[in-house]
């Protein structure tokens, strides 16, 4: 499953709003979850990984789940992506 998302947030994805997608998918241990950005994908459980997209207001995210509670963890990370005001569904 995927989502692609805008980076609304005037600092991109820096330390904190990473951690805290990173700790929402270290939740789901049973599912793998991605980051797909500027042609490269990291695992969404690294911290150094998210940060190495280098993302920036305006860039656009996939988010990719895939495993035995991917549903549940999309929509975990959904909730992040918008409650923290990082960016707004591209679909």
């Amino acid at each position: 499953m995927q989502k692609t998302f805008r980076i609304i947030d005037e600092d991109g994805i820096h330390a904190r709003p990473a951690t805290a997608l990173v700790n929402t998918a270290t939740k789901f241990k049973g599912t793998e979850a991605f980051a797909e950005a500027k042609g490269k994908k990291v695992t969404l459980k690294s911290i150094l990984g998210v940060l190495s997209l280098g993302l920036e207001p305006g860039d656009t995210l996939t988010l990719i789940t895939e495993g035995s509670e991917e549903t549940e963890a999309l929509s975990a990370l959904q909730e992040v992506m918008i409650k923290e005001g990082l960016g707004e569904l591209n679909d």
